[in-house]
C-alpha cells in the first residue's frame, strides 16, 4: 500500500475521533495559529486540515502543503497523523534600510559601475529575452519601472501573493516602497546622469515579473512568500521567468531542509530558475545568515559600501550589517557581495518608507537605501545579462561563473592571494558583471549536492566549515580523514586556489561534522532538548497566538 493511501486512510479514521473529541472537549475561544501543513502531497494536506475542522487558507503546492488556521487542539491531533509535518507559519523581513547619516547618497548608476555592468550595456548587453521575478511588497508603475528601453511594457505579469490574484492596476500595489526599490535597481531603464553610464538600472531591458508577497508596512508571512514561489515555479514558462530575487530574509530556526520557505526556493532551483537571496542585514558576527539565504544550493549575496566614493576602490568596504556565515549546517555564505551601502533606487513620494525617512528622498523620484537587498537586486540584473548571453546556463552554471569571476576584496579594497576579509564574510568576493557574462567555467558549485534528493528527504549535506577548540572555524580538507582542517578562515583570510570546495558538500550522515563535540551541541540551537520541546516552541506565550507577520529585511542605518 503506497504511503499517500496509508494517510488518507488514517485521516480519515482520525476525523471520526476527532469529530467526538473537538465536540466534546474543544473550547469556544480556544486560541488558533496560522500553519503550514505537509503531506506527501497537496490534497493528502488539505484533507488533514479539513479532517481536524481546520481552515485552508493557501494551496502551497511546491511544497506539498496547505497554509491553514488551526486551534491548538486540531494541531495536536494533526501532529499524530503519520505522514505529515506541521511548521508555524512564521514572520520574514525585508532587507533594506535607510542611511545612518545625512551624507549625500551617491548615485543611482554606481552599482552598475562597481560591477561593471555599463562596459556590457555599451555592447548592447542588456538583459533582452530574460524575465526577472522579485518577489517584494510590489513595484511602483514608473515608467523606468514598467517600460524597456523602447517604451515598451515589460512588467508582464503582477501576482499579488496576499490575496491570491493577478492584478491589472500595479499603481497601487506597492504602498511601502521596497520592492519598488529593488526592482529598479535590477531592472530600470532610466538613462544614467553619472558620466561614464548609460543605464541606472543592471539590466535595463529585462521583462519583469513582480509578485506581491508583503503589505504596506513591509510586512508578510511564510504562507504568502511561498504562495508566490508556487505561482511562480508554476508560471516560469508562460513568462520566460529565470531570475528570483528574494530580497528578505528571516531567522533560520531548523535545518536548511525543514524549513518550508526554503523548500520552496529549493523546488525553484530544481525547476531551472536562478535563485537570488539576500544574506540578511544582522551582521556582522558569525553564523548570522537568514533564510533563505542559508539554502546551500542558492546564490546568496552580502553587501559592500563605496564610502561615498564611487571612483576610489580604495576605502571600499564590507557592510557593517551584512550577515556572515557559516551556517549551521556548516555552509560558506554568503557566496559573493554587491554594491549595497547608500544605492538610489526608484520611489513614489507617498509611499511609506520616502514618508518616514524624507531626508533620504530627493524630492523627485529616488529613495536611497543601503542593505543587502539592494546587493541582491544587483546580482539578480547580473545574472539576467548573463542569461541573454547565454541563455542555455542552468542555475549552477550561473553560480559558478558569479563566484569564479568575483574579486576578492581585502580592507581597503585591494584584491590579494591572502585577504583579510574571511570567505565567510564575503564568499568568493565581489560580483564582476564582464567577467561573469564571458566565463566559460562550469561545475565547479555544489559539487556533492542533490537537490532532487534534498526535497523528497532521501538525503541531505553539510558543508566543509568546522570550529576548532578555540572557536576559530576552518575548512576541513576533502582528503583529510583525521579532520584537522588546512585552512584557518579567520585572521589572515584564506588563499583563494581556484577550486571552490568550500562551496561543495557532504551527505548529512558523515559523523565527523555533526557529533556533540563539535559545533552543533546541545548547548546551540538545534536538538530537541532545546527547539523542538513544548516548553519553548509550542507553549501557549509563544505559538498559540494571531501568527506575527514576516517582513521584508531588517532596517539599518545607511553606510
Amino acid at each position: 500500500m503506497n504511503t499517500k493511501l496509508v494517510t488518507l486512510m488514517t485521516v480519515l479514521v482520525m476525523a471520526i475521533v476527532v469529530g467526538i473529541v473537538l465536540l466534546i472537549d474543544t473550547p469556544a475561544d480556544e486560541p488558533t495559529m496560522s500553519a503550514i501543513v505537509q503531506a506527501a502531497d497537496l490534497e493528502t494536506a488539505a484533507e488533514a486540515v479539513r479532517a481536524v475542522g481546520g481552515e485552508i487558507t493557501h494551496e502551497l503546492g511546491v511544497i506539498r502543503a496547505v497554509g491553514a488556521v488551526l486551534t491548538k487542539s486540531q494541531f495536536e491531533i494533526l501532529e499524530e497523523i503519520a505522514g505529515l509535518r506541521i511548521h508555524e507559519n512564521r514572520s520574514v523581513e525585508v532587507a533594506g534600510k535607510p542611511p545612518k547619516n545625512d551624507d549625500p547618497p551617491g548615485d543611482a548608476a554606481l552599482a552598475t559601475l562597481a560591477v561593471v555592468a555599463d562596459q556590457l550595456h555599451y555592447e548592447g548587453i542588456l538583459g533582452s529575452g530574460v524575465t526577472v521575478a522579485v518577489i517584494d511588497t510590489g513595484a511602483w508603475d514608473a515608467n523606468p519601472i514598467t517600460k524597456d528601453l523602447r517604451g515598451k511594457t515589460r512588467q508582464v505579469a503582477h501576482y499579488d501573493a496576499t490575496i491570491n490574484s493577478l492584478t491589472s492596476d500595479p499603481a497601487t500595489s506597492d504602498d511601502y516602497g521596497h520592492g519598488s526599490h529593488v526592482a529598479s535597481i535590477a531592472v530600470s531603464s532610466a538613462n544614467a546622469s553619472l558620466s561614464g553610464a548609460m543605464y541606472n538600472g543592471i539590466a535595463p531591458d529585462t521583462d519583469l515579473v513582480v509578485i506581491k508577497a508583503f503589505d504596506e508596512t513591509g510586512m508578510g508571512t511564510y504562507a504568502d512568500v511561498i504562495r508566490g514561489i508556487d505561482w511562480a515555479v508554476g508560471n516560469k514558462d508562460r513568462y520566460g521567468i529565470r531570475v528570483l530575487n528574494c530580497s528578505f530574509s528571516a531567522t533560520p530556526q531548523s535545518h536548511y531542509w525543514d524549513d518550508p520557505m526554503n523548500q520552496a526556493v529549493m523546488a525553484a532551483w530544481q525547476a531551472g530558475i536562478v535563485v537570488v537571496a539576500s544574506a540578511g542585514n544582522t551582521g556582522p558576527e558569525p553564523m548570522t545568515i537568514g533564510a533563505p539565504g542559508n539554502v546551500p544550493y542558492v546564490i546568496t549575496v552580502g553587501a559592500i559600501t563605496d564610502n561615498y566614493t564611487p571612483y576610489d576602490e580604495g576605502d571600499d568596504s564590507l557592510a557593517s550589517f551584512s550577515a556572515a556565515g557559516p551556517t549551521v549546517e556548516g555552509f560558506v555564505k554568503p557566496d559573493v557581495l554587491a554594491p549595497g551601502g547608500h544605492i538610489l533606487g526608484l520611489m513614489d513620494r507617498d509611499m511609506a518608507l520616502p514618508e518616514a525617512y524624507p531626508e533620504f528622498y530627493d524630492g523627485g523620484q529616488y529613495f536611497a537605501m543601503s542593505g543587502t537587498s539592494q546587493a541582491a537586486a544587483v546580482v539578480s540584473g547580473v545574472v539576467a545579462l548573463m542569461l541573454q548571453t547565454d541563455p542555455g546556463l542552468t542555475p549552477d552554471d550561473v553560480k559558478c561563473r558569479l563566484m569564479s569571476t568575483a574579486r576578492p576584496r581585502a580592507d581597503g579594497g585591494n584584491a590579494n592571494a591572502s585577504v583579510s576579509y574571511s570567505i565567510l564574510q564575503q564568499g568568493a568576493g565581489v560580483v564582476h558583471a564582464w567577467d561573469a557574462v564571458y566565463s566559460t567555467d562550469y561545475g565547479c558549485v555544489n559539487n556533492g549536492l542533490n537537490v532532487t534528493n534534498d526535497l523528497n528527504d532521501i538525503e541531505h549535506y553539510g558543508g566543509r566549515v568546522q570550529q576548532d577548540d578555540d572557536g576559530n572555524f576552518y575548512l576541513m580538507d576533502p582528503d583529510d580523514s583525521e579532520g584537522d582542517g588546512d585552512y584557518i578562515l579567520e585572521g589572515d583570510g584564506y588563499t583563494w586556489t581556484g577550486a571552490y570546495l568550500w562551496n561543495d558538500g557532504w551527505v548529512w550522515s558523515v559523523a565527523y561534522l555533526w557529533n556533540d563535540a563539535y559545533l552543533w551541541n546541545d548547548a546551540y540551537l538545534w536538538n530537541d532538548a532545546y527547539l523542538w520541546n513544548d516548553a519553548y516552541l509550542w507553549n501557549d506565550a509563544y505559538l498559540w497566538n494571531d501568527a506575527e507577520p514576516m517582513s521584508v529585511n531588517v532596517w539599518v542605518d545607511q553606510e
